[in-house]
């Protein structure tokens, strides 16, 4: 992983496929209104804050989700899964549109509004393109996942149909082959017993 990933822990299956920091030229406005005022000073805060936030700022997307880092004196490091997006736009200003920046919006379910932005990202329809394609991936591979327990749980349903059908049937045979049994020890017997009368002599009967 690149140093500046360090801060993303990806699990054994996971890849980054995207990363960026936003585009240098979002802090033209910052620029606008702080140079002016740095000769009062009061610029100076506006200008450095609005620097070390570009350069401490970065958005990653792996196989598996979202990552955002952001902060100064702090990190912050939201991640959203692709299972959990629900909604992804992206929208420019005037200067974005101009230089080709812009902020891309993801939702989740159940989330209210915009759960994670990466502002200022170069092209962001391609990314908003990316994240979509992905979002459509995992959910395939979640159907796909859901369709095979399915499956798996009419097969064993199945299983222990046949196993009990088959119970029954062993059941069945043995109880018939007793009832043969049964008849055929008391046809034996009634056969045995004509057999002595038959040897009896005459006076005996």
């Amino acid at each position: 992983m690149e140093p500046e990933l360090d801060w993303v822990t990806l699990d054994d299956d996971e890849d980054v496929v995207w990363s960026a920091t936003p585009h240098p030229a979002s802090i033209v406005p910052a620029l606008v209104v702080g140079l002016p005022l740095s000769l009062l000073l009061v610029g100076i805060p506006i200008v450095v804050g609005a620097y070390l936030s570009l350069r401490n700022t970065h958005y990653v997307v792996t196989t598996a989700g979202l990552y955002r880092k952001s902060g100064i004196l702090s990190r912050d490091v939201q991640k959203v899964g692709f299972d959990k997006v629900q909604n992804t736009s992206y929208s420019q200003g005037v200067l974005g549109a101009y230089l080709g920046f812009g902020n891309v919006d993801v939702s989740t379910a159940g989330g209210s509004g915009v759960e994670l932005q990466f502002q200022s990202v170069e092209d962001p329809r391609e990314v908003a393109e990316l994240v979509n394609r992905r979002v459509k991936q995992a959910v395939g591979s979640r159907e796909d996942e859901d369709k095979g327990a399915v499956l798996d749980d009419v097969l064993t349903e199945l299983r222990a149909i046949r196993s009990l059908l088959e119970s029954e049937e062993t059941d069945d045979a043995a109880r018939v082959a007793g009832a043969d049994a049964r008849g055929d020890d008391g046809v034996n017997g009634g056969e045995d017993a004509r057999s002595d009368a038959d040897v009896r002599p005459a006076d005996e009967r």
